[in-house]
């Protein structure tokens, strides 16, 4: 209040407080002031407030939508595609050494143990690992999170199916109440938290809420350990308890949309339906006589018929529709756009539709795969992580054996997660482009095998099989370097570093000139059973030592 105000304020209360309202609202930002245009919502509440009024209800709809339209069904069809795939989200163990290279045995092990585990890893041994994951992740985008019981050990009344003593309880969000709260022990929303707001326990109902009126059971709820619990969770805002549903913000667009489309849906069918009218004359020429009614008359239609029973003064009107309404698909297509918009999708994922040019479809697949990475590696951070750590080291205590001597403890968990891979809108640019890094030095072998989703060693011993094989059956591939090597009459030197390259040894200048000077002409093609023992003579005339 400046000096005016104070001198103003005995005499004229009323101006001075309306000139204090209109000095606070110039200073304020003009967004921040409601109005006739702009009502300005806002939202107060904290993030476990507000999810505690709605999320049930928003859960409930995306299910519903879920059942019941077609556009939000293959929108989170094609989620499960880009999130986790056909496959599942691979694991590609990496335990290493006391020297820090890999070790390869102990790798192998694992992830043979892994994949025998991955064929039942659920309760009721009904899903395999790829399967757990979609419907993991559907449940997660759909629902706004999703919950797994970790069964560990010995567990009364239950036989594992698989010789690791791991499997998971599938859990949907309804077993976890909103409604369970009591802020003297630190319960919001089910969660048990300790000051420091980190988990203690779950207190999770005995059986699914949606279940009682038909199927009977009760509302009793058990305390369950938080590290027996894998709580994935769709969040928005810091310190939010529990998840929210990826359509939370498309929800009255979505719902709105399906009622637009039924209703052109239905006004297409009745234009169809409608086909002619009879249209009547002078109304004097159809008088009734005394005593006589007159008779509906019902004309059968049918393609190429002549129709001459018409009355004096009659004639045959065609009904007109409008329908289907022009209008429908661009304002469709907007709407769609909106939706991708709000679900990390693109239009063309959402809609079906791959028009444009080579340039446009690439720049919506590169822009809209950050979308399904980031959901990728949530649901890896979430989920995969948390399986693969708890199962491996449930594996490691039943193992029989003692873990080699050399491999570092400290690496044991270590771990390569892929998942879906952005695919090639065209394969010869793409595969030029990776050639080009890989000679430049910018990128290696395994990460162009990762990018193409698989697994580089795998990779590794496939080629080498193939290539064995095809050498052994003298056919000759492209895919072989070492016949287009011959045929170009390069170096021996260079050609003997040059293929030995190809099957992943490096070899220098004078260990290649020695083996070309110790086989000669017979020099075998190098391969992973490369032979030693052959002697052939020197190629430069020189007598060749046998091996020691």
């Amino acid at each position: 209040m400046n000096l005016i105000d104070r001198l103003l304020k005995p005499w004229a209360p009323d101006l001075v407080a309306r000139r204090l309202a209109a000095r606070e609202a110039i200073q304020a930002y003009e967004a921040a002031r409601p109005g006739r245009t702009h009502k300005a919502k806002r939202q107060p509440l904290g993030a476990d407030t507000s999810l505690q009024k709605s999320a049930v209800s928003m859960r409930e709809q995306c299910r519903k939508l879920d059942e019941d339209h077609d556009l939000v069904t293959g929108l989170l069809d094609r989620l499960e595609e880009r999130v986790v795939g056909g496959s599942g989200i691979g694991v590609e163990p990496l335990p290493l050494r006391l020297d820090g290279s890999v070790h390869a045995e102990l790798a192998m092990e694992i992830r043979s143990a892994w994949a025998e585990w991955s064929l039942s890893p659920e309760t009721s041994g009904e899903l395999t690992r790829p399967q757990v994951e979609r419907l993991m992740c559907r449940t997660w985008l759909r629902d706004g999170e999703g919950l797994a019981q970790k069964l560990m050990g010995r567990v009364p009344n239950y036989t594992f199916a698989t010789s690791v003593p791991f499997a998971l309880e599938l859990l949907e969000p309804d077993y976890l109440p909103f409604s369970y709260n009591n802020l003297s022990k630190g319960i919001v929303q089910g969660i048990e938290r300790d000051t420091w707001r980190r988990k203690r326990a779950y207190h999770l109902l005995k059986d699914h809420p949606g279940n009682l009126q038909t199927l009977g059971g009760s509302l009793a709820v058990k305390r369950v350990e938080a590290e027996r619990i894998i709580h994935i969770a769709y969040r928005k805002r810091i310190g939010q308890n529990r998840g929210v549903p990826m359509l939370h913000a498309v929800l009255i667009r979505l719902a709105d949309l399906k009622d637009y489309e039924e209703s052109e849906r239905v006004a297409a069918r009745i234009s169809a339906a409608l086909a002619m009218y009879i249209k009547k004359g002078n109304p004097d020429s159809y008088t009734v006589e005394p005593g006589k009614d007159r008779k509906n008359r019902t004309i059968p239609i049918a393609p190429g018929m002549v129709f001459d029973d018409l009355e004096p003064g009659e004639d045959v009107g065609m009904i007109e529709s409008n329908r289907p309404n022009p209008f429908l698909e661009g304002f469709r297509n907007g709407q769609l756009r909106m939706i991708g918009a709000g679900t990390r999708s693109t239009y063309s994922s959402v809609s079906r539709a791959y028009d444009g040019t080579y340039s446009a479809q690439r720049q919506e697949l590169v822009e809209g795969w950050l979308g399904y990475d980031l959901l990728q590696h949530e649901f890896i951070d979430y989920w995969c992580r948390p399986v693969y750590r708890s199962w491996l080291q449930m594996y490691l205590l039943a193992r029989k054996e003692r873990l080699p001597a050399d491999v570092d403890h400290r690496t044991l968990y270590a771990a390569v997660y892929q998942g879906p891979v952005m695919p090639w809108i065209n394969p010869m640019h793409e595969a030029n482009a990776w050639e080009l890094l890989v000679k430049a030095g910018f990128a290696d072998e395994a990460e162009v095998a990762r990018a193409r989703g698989r697994d580089p060693r795998e990779l590794k011993k496939s080629r080498e099989t193939e290539i064995k094989a095809n050498r052994a059956a003298g056919l000759v591939f492209s895919s072989d370097a070492y016949h287009q090597l011959v045929k170009s009459g390069m170096d021996p030197v260079e050609a003997v570093q040059k293929v030995y390259l190809g099957v992943g040894k490096m070899l220098t200048a004078d260990e290649a000139r020695e083996l070309v000077n110790r086989y000669g002409a017979g020099l075998p093609v190098p391969g992973p059973d490369f032979p030693n023992e052959s002697n052939n003579g020197g190629a430069d005339g020189q007598p060749s030592n046998p091996d020691p």
